[in-house]
């Protein structure tokens, strides 16, 4: 698309409190719905590259099921040093549908 953004799930899809492993394009991305709003991070840990699709989501801190690393899904900051920070996606909601910028300007 034009504008950079690809839907990646409709809203349904993911439930508030939940996140999930999908894809824009080519690119992976972990979708989190939490705190009202819709966040796209990385789909790997920075620690030893687990599953962050298949973490489990409290608030809006993400656990990575492989050992434990914690992030805010919001900006993208690890827990425990805030030097670490994972790619994070511009997210809209546009008629039902979660759209993920993945053009090459996201942070």
């Amino acid at each position: 698309m034009e504008d950079g953004f690809v839907t990646v799930a409709r809203v349904e899809d993911v439930p508030s409190g939940t996140i999930r492993s999908v894809k824009a394009g080519e690119v992976e991305i972990a979708l989190a719905h939490c705190n009202g709003g819709f966040y796209a991070v990385q789909p790997h840990c920075l620690h030893l590259q687990g599953p962050l699709g298949h973490g489990r989501l409290d608030g809006c801190v993400l656990t990575c099921p492989w050992h434990g690393w914690q992030y805010d899904v919001r900006m993208g900051q690890n827990e425990f040093d805030l030097a670490i920070q994972l790619r994070t996606y511009d997210v809209q909601v546009e008629d039902g549908e979660v759209r993920v910028r993945v053009a090459a300007d996201s942070k």
